[in-house]
C-alpha cells in the first residue's frame, strides 16, 4: 500500500469546469457538497483506504525563529499557503493509478448549480524514506 495526499487548492491550480467561487454558491449548493464529500470519505474508510482528511481555513500566519526569547511573525514574501490550499485528503491506496482514479471522483463534487466542479486536485505521494544525498 501506498500512501498519497490529495490536495484541494483554493487557487494556483488551472480552473475548474464549474469555475463559480464557493462564496456565491447557495446553501443548498454547499451542503450537497459537503455531503459528496462525507459520502467519499464513508466509502474510502468502508474499503480501508481512508487515513485522514481536513478543511483548512484561510486563517494563517508564517512564523519563524528570531532569536532568544520570541520568534517574529511574518507574512511573507512568500508564496502563502492560506491562499493555495483549501483542505486535503490522505488515503492509503494499492497503486498510484488507484490514487488517481480516487482523486477523479472527488474531482466531481458538485458545485454551483448541482454541477460537477470537475476541479483539479492535486495528487502527492508521501515520502517513504529521507531522500538521499548525493556528492
Amino acid at each position: 500500500m501506498a500512501k498519497y495526499l490529495l490536495l484541494k487548492h483554493y487557487r494556483g491550480a488551472p480552473a475548474p469546469a464549474n469555475d463559480v467561487p464557493m462564496e456565491q454558491w447557495t446553501p443548498e449548493e454547499l451542503t450537497a457538497h459537503v455531503q459528496y464529500m462525507q459520502d467519499f470519505i464513508s466509502r474510502l474508510e468502508g474499503t480501508g483506504e481512508f487515513v485522514d482528511s481536513q478543511g483548512l481555513s484561510q486563517e494563517g500566519t508564517f512564523v519563524r525563529y528570531g532569536g532568544e526569547g520570541r520568534p517574529p511573525v511574518t507574512d511573507g514574501p512568500f508564496a502563502e499557503t492560506k491562499d493555495l490550499i483549501a483542505g486535503w485528503i490522505a488515503i492509503d491506496v494499492e497503486s498510484r493509478e488507484r490514487a488517481f482514479e480516487l482523486a477523479g471522483e472527488l474531482s466531481a463534487a458538485p458545485g454551483a448549480g448541482g454541477k460537477p466542479i470537475y476541479e483539479w486536485l492535486e495528487v502527492r505521494p508521501f515520502l517513504t524514506e529521507a531522500p538521499t544525498v548525493t556528492e
